[in-house]
């Protein structure tokens, strides 16, 4: 039997933070038990709120999937909102949780800076946080995710040694502000300082997505042409827009693309010859640690601080057991 709930509470309309945590509040007693002002159901469930990056990304459903499995298996119960990559959303989604008496919060952060009130606010009202996948300048609680400068070092060393250590690179870069793009931007760079014969010849955001990845691309064979050998980008999603652009524009097989996450169409994708590599990211131990996390905050047993799961670079070669996974 499942034990999560997943809840929409976004809104384009921003309503009083008061009239909205009493109708959220009526909600939850009216339907799974209820949550009462200890943060229980009324089978006497811990309740954990959740508020992810984007549900939109792939990469951060299967982070929501593990969750909601871990919750299963711990007999507690999420709910689970979708900030839509609005920093602002976040910080409501947070303050609803709070009202709602909640026993613990998971925050997936949009942005380092803009979402840390969010943590702020949870903590100041004695609600314990774990921070999953993404960090904010405010300290969470605990933290589990990975180290993201480790990501962009595996795939940027790729395409070095793949171009012999001399050729032009591009970099698509995620959401700026958000932790994972400043520390994979810190990783890439580091590759590049220390392999002089690499060019950066330019660097913008599609912001994770891979519609803006496709656009960039192609706006970057018009200006770059044969200049372009390799395009490191900082996530799958974009990864495989810039694929598709560079297949439209029949020079995919002159150009060598690296992304992060190993999502499943990258993944197939790394065994079709299509990707070149994609850079693996344990979805289910971050999200699963995170919740393993939240619930021992909530019965107040030890907890460590940071946990960090290591990255592995996905080639053709070794693509077969990620793809088993």
């Amino acid at each position: 039997m499942r034990t999560t709930t997943t809840e929409t509470m976004e809104s384009k309309d921003t309503l009083a933070i008061g009239l909205v945590a009493v109708v959220a509040l009526a909600g939850l007693m009216a339907g799974a038990g209820g949550c009462g002002g200890d943060g229980k159901t009324k089978d006497d469930r811990p309740v954990i709120g959740v508020s992810l990056l984007n549900l939109s990304n792939e990469f951060i459903v299967m982070l929501k999937k593990a969750m909601e499995d871990k919750a299963a298996e711990l007999n507690v119960r999420l709910i689970v909102t979708d900030a839509q990559r609005s920093a602002g959303r976040q910080i409501e989604q947070v303050e609803r949780f709070i009202a709602q008496g909640v026993s613990a919060i998971i925050v997936n952060p949009c942005e380092v800076e803009a979402s840390s009130p969010a943590v702020a606010k949870a903590l100041a009202a004695g609600v314990p946080v774990v921070n999953v996948n993404s960090e904010t300048r405010a300290a969470p609680t605990a933290f589990v995710g990975s180290r993201d400068e480790e990501s962009a070092r595996l795939a940027m060393e790729y395409i070095a040694q793949r171009l012999g250590g001399k050729g032009n690179v591009l970099m698509m870069q995620g959401f700026l502000g958000q932790a994972a793009q400043l520390k994979r931007d810190a990783g890439a760079r580091e590759v590049l300082k220390n392999t002089p014969g690499l060019a950066l010849l330019a660097e913008q955001s599609a912001k994770w997505d891979r519609g803006e990845a496709l656009s960039l691309m192609e706006n970057w064979i018009q200006s770059h042409g044969d200049k372009v050998q390799a395009v490191f980008c900082q996530n799958d999603e974009m990864a495989m827009g810039a694929v598709i652009a560079l297949e439209q524009a029949r020079r995919k097989d002159k150009v060598i693309v690296a992304g992060v996450d190993a999502i499943a169409d990258a993944l197939q994708a790394v065994r079709d010859g299509r990707l070149d590599a994609t850079v693996f990211q344990d979805a289910r131990g971050q999200g699963g640690g995170a919740v393993e996390a939240a619930v021992k905050l909530i019965r107040k047993q030890p907890c460590d601080k940071e946990t960090f799961i290591p990255f592995q670079l996905v080639t053709k070669e070794n693509v077969d057991k990620f793809l088993k996974r």
